[in-house]
């Protein structure tokens, strides 16, 4: 079996599955786009082939591509992904950019992230903020296991890791200048979840229309914040202005929400 011939096995052409259909082929040869396009004759070695046949299977059965190359890039990581951790999406990167922004690269900062996953959000902080000291939570030890080694993957050493769900993996003399999380705000009933089967449920769904473990964060935040320290919540694209009073009852000032690249309300920040 050659390039032309595998890239046939999956997809129409032009189409998503056609496109994922390359990029696993690019990442089981070790080529980049460029090869796999003027490269076409090239032929696969016996492994090379079992592999790729295996994945495009996995594919059809509706496993995201994230999950079989074990794989995800964000921000400017290449982090590893397992079926015990969310898949970083590009909208995360919006959390980040906000609280890199409020993280002076000159000072000695701490930097907490709730319900960490694979590390996406903390080790994207921690790569640009080198001075920071960041604290990572997950209540699942399969997923700090992940972090971990995301951590060692990327030569990251600013960050510590705590099993606990929220807050409760912490000693209670913790105080933190800024506080960020990505954790579960997808209503229990959404219908959209019949296309997320195979990711970490616990890590997608909340209860009370999607906003409970938003309002945990939120409303116990300001006893591990330092004076003026700061919040930063991702949410989902209609929970803005729930999230924005839920600040506004935690005590918060300059609670304002920023939109991701889709222009969808994502983010909300606030300022003890």
């Amino acid at each position: 079996m050659n390039i032309a011939q595998a890239l046939e096995c999956y997809g129409e052409p032009d189409s998503f599955e056609r496109r994922e259909c390359g990029w696993l082929l690019e990442h089981i040869l070790g080529i980049n786009h460029l090869t796999l396009k003027y490269k076409s004759d090239l032929t696969l070695t016996l492994l090379q082939e079992k592999q790729f046949l295996q994945g495009i299977e996995r594919l059809k059965q509706g496993e995201p591509l994230a999950y079989v190359l074990g794989e995800q890039e964000f921000w400017s990581l290449k982090l590893k992904v397992t079926p015990d951790t969310l898949i970083p999406r590009p909208d995360t990167e919006t959390l980040v950019e906000q609280g890199l922004a409020l993280i002076d690269p000159e000072q000695n900062l701490s930097i907490l992230d709730l319900g960490t996953g694979s590390g996406a959000i903390a080790l994207s902080i921690a790569k640009e903020r080198p001075l920071a000291n960041i604290i990572a939570t997950d209540f699942s030890s399969a997923a700090l296991q992940v972090a971990q080694q995301n951590a060692t993957l990327n030569q990251i050493s600013n960050v510590e890791f705590l099993q606990g769900s929220w807050y409760q993996a912490l000693n209670s003399n913790y105080q933190f200048d800024v506080i960020v999380s990505n954790p579960p705000y997808i209503d229990e009933q959404d219908q959209h979840l019949i296309d997320l089967t195979h990711e970490p449920i616990t890590a997608l769904t909340a209860k009370n229309n999607g906003l409970a473990d938003l309002k945990v964060i939120i409303g116990q935040s300001p006893q591990w914040l330092k004076p003026a320290g700061w919040l930063l919540v991702e949410h989902g694209y209609d929970q803005g202005q729930a999230v924005q009073q839920l600040f506004s009852q935690a005590g918060f000032n300059e609670v304002k929400t920023v939109k991701d690249y889709g222009s969808n309300d994502r983010v909300t920040l606030g300022q003890l």
